[in-house]
């Protein structure tokens, strides 16, 4: 549909009499002969309201005006019962990559304990190490990456993984995730490192939500619509604990062989994990530009608006380029810092006394090059890459990703 007929929600929640209003309007402009072309050729000769609905109800994303009506009826009766839905005791232990959702669980009426893991398991490096070396690894990388204090960082690591611990043999627990590689390395992360798994453990994932034009995660969505989302949890079986630590261990692991054959599976216990395995995979260089897809996809916007303020990258970016949106804006502030400060820089940072996202962005001839196919990145001054446990070294045969999407060794 090339016009929409009603305002996607960002959170969640659709209001149905504002949908009303809008499938009359619509039937008098489908009688009327003002509609677009292609709405008149979806309704009858003598249209009713029941069409108009259904035109409505379509636009949204459901395949009738009753199945919009019943999901909007459910979401209502979860606000309205908090206890009856949000069923869960104190000693329940709800996990999260972030803390996105602790206030609205407790709007909702969840009173379980709200614990995360942040660690950004899509960025630097992530090793099968003993779990000493393997938090001071990732200290080290989140300390240098985002400019933060160092034990500040060990402080909130220490404490995550500490927490994390204490999930072995819980009474019960609930994962929340969504479907991008942030969420699914998280996932399989929690289960991959389960020694005794808790008495009860659940999962809530979801991919899409209802009514939501753009959905980029659970984090966006309204305290009611997270109680409505409470009843779908499922419960983490046998096999979706072996595949956590099959695939933990692949993308642990120096060579992505086992990683993308797992990407591109389709019959996984864990139904999001692949896609996301897919779209990580792409961070690793291209085997003709050597850039991962957001280094790609950053360079394209820059040279289509020209000289654009970094914050405005990171906006379209995520808003409208990105297949699977998963970096927060320190994130891609850090993914981009390579390539400004590299000896041999594909981007030009101005107006340095600004903040970050204020200062405009521009291509240097070298990113140009890059970004046509005429030069390799890596085979400038790029500095050191990790993604998951490959590294890849500028100068020196690394693994990239040819146009199928499987890595190849390029010498």
């Amino acid at each position: 549909m090339s016009a929409r007929l009603s305002s996607p929600s960002h959170d969640g929640r659709i209001n149905l009499e504002q949908q009303r209003k809008r499938a009359k309007e619509l039937l008098q402009r489908l009688r009327s002969g003002a509609a677009p072309a292609q709405l008149a050729q979806l309704s009858p000769a003598s249209p009713r309201l029941a069409d108009a609905q259904w035109l409505i109800a379509r636009d949204l994303g459901f395949a009738s005006w009753p199945k919009l009506k019943a999901h909007i009826d459910a979401i209502d009766f979860a606000a309205r019962h908090p206890q009856f839905i949000a069923d869960d005791e104190a000693a329940t232990q709800h996990w999260r990559c972030g803390n996105d959702i602790s206030h609205g669980l407790r709007l909702a009426g969840f009173t379980g304990a709200f614990h995360m893991l942040s660690d950004p398991l899509v960025m630097g490096p992530v090793r099968d190490v003993p779990a000493a070396p393997y938090r001071a690894l990732r200290c080290d990388y989140i300390s240098q990456a985002y400019g933060l204090e160092h034990p500040e960082v060990q402080r909130k690591m220490e404490d995550e993984y500490a927490d994390l611990a204490r999930l072995d043999g819980c009474p019960g627990a609930v994962l929340w995730c969504e479907a991008d590689a942030y969420d699914q390395l998280f996932l399989i992360r929690v289960l991959a490192g389960l020694h005794n798994p808790p008495q009860c453990l659940e999962l809530i994932e979801i991919d899409r939500m209802p009514g939501v034009e753009r959905f980029i995660g659970i984090g966006q969505l309204a305290p009611d619509v997270l109680a409505w989302l409470w009843p779908q949890r499922r419960a983490v079986d046998v096999p979706m604990l072996q595949l956590a630590r099959e695939a933990w261990a692949a993308y642990s692991a120096p060579s992505p062989h086992a990683w993308a054959q797992l990407a591109h599976r389709q019959d996984l216990a864990l139904p999001l994990l692949a896609a996301a395995l897919l779209r990580q995979l792409q961070e690793l260089p291209g085997v003709e530009d050597g850039l991962s897809l957001s280094e790609r996809l950053a360079l394209q916007i820059i040279s289509e608006f020209g000289q654009v303020p970094f914050g405005r990258v990171f906006a379209e970016l995520m808003g409208k380029r990105e297949p699977l949106p998963y970096l927060g804006d320190m994130m891609f502030h850090a993914l981009l810092r390579p390539l400004i400060d590299s000896p041999t820089p594909l981007l030009i940072e101005a107006q340095a006394e600004l903040e970050w996202p204020r200062q405009p962005l521009s291509l240097t001839p070298l990113g140009e090059r890059v970004l046509a196919g005429q030069a390799n990145w890596l085979d400038q001054q790029a500095p050191e890459r990790w993604v998951g446990g490959v590294r890849v070294l500028a100068g020196q045969g690394h693994w990239a990703l040819d146009r199928d999407l499987w890595p190849v060794w390029r010498g």
